[in-house]
């Protein structure tokens, strides 16, 4: 298990702003201070309980040194030096404790994107997006809380409905990662990860489409 938020040490292979590789590797610090290009993946796990359809959200570690605390893609990684995307669903276990049929992975595209805090850091990179159902409970996770600070069942329906405005805020039940303790939980626009160009509406989408059987490019 992960007992760090991140290692400034690992090292990413550098790609150009084309998401072709340069040939040069940097340290993971070093990468989000000069502004490379890099990679990354995100997994969105959605699914039905006895409730209906639902998407699984993470917030974010605390100590993670890009947007902590914030709501996310229920599981998301750099991928190291060398490593594949398939390498790098690696994360899914660290970061929620479970060990998930990978090839009910569905790929729906290639995000690029690029956040900056200025005096701080760039993060500029290629996400490939995943989805992944899994209709287990939320007690079944075990989260890593050095990573993940907690994770956020909500109703897909009213995720939909938040998202595309017609809510001000969204009923969830979250799972904190250091006491593995259950409760309600209400979530607000202002906790979630920037995201300029409506991401978490496109993935949230797709779930929708996907829990109809049918297929949607996130990017």
């Amino acid at each position: 298990m992960t007992t760090i938020a991140q290692n400034p040490d690992e090292l990413f292979d550098v790609i150009d702003v084309h998401g072709v590789p340069t040939g040069v590797t940097k340290r993971r610090a070093d990468v989000h201070r000069d502004g490379d290009w890099h990679r990354a993946i995100h997994v969105w796990i959605y699914g039905e309980c006895d409730r209906g359809p639902f998407i699984l959200v993470q917030r974010r570690g605390l100590a993670k040194d890009t947007w902590p605390g914030a709501i996310d893609a229920t599981a998301a990684g750099h991928l190291s030096a060398g490593e594949t995307p398939e390498d790098a669903f690696r994360e899914i276990e660290e970061e929620l404790g479970i060990t998930p049929d990978l090839d009910d992975l569905q790929h729906v595209g290639t995000r690029v994107i690029a956040g900056e805090e200025p005096g701080y850091r760039m993060d500029r990179e290629y996400e490939e997006v995943y989805l992944l159902r899994d209709d287990r409970p939320l007690h079944d996770y075990r989260p890593n809380q050095v990573e993940v600070d907690a994770l956020i069942r909500i109703s897909l329906d009213a995720w939909l409905q938040f998202l595309f405005a017609e809510t001000d805020a969204v009923d969830a039940q979250l799972l904190k990662s250091d006491s593995m303790d259950v409760h309600d939980y209400r979530v607000t626009l202002g906790q979630l990860a920037p995201s300029p160009d409506r991401y978490f509406q496109r993935v949230a989408v797709a779930c929708d489409l996907a829990l109809r059987g049918e297929r949607y490019l996130v990017v």
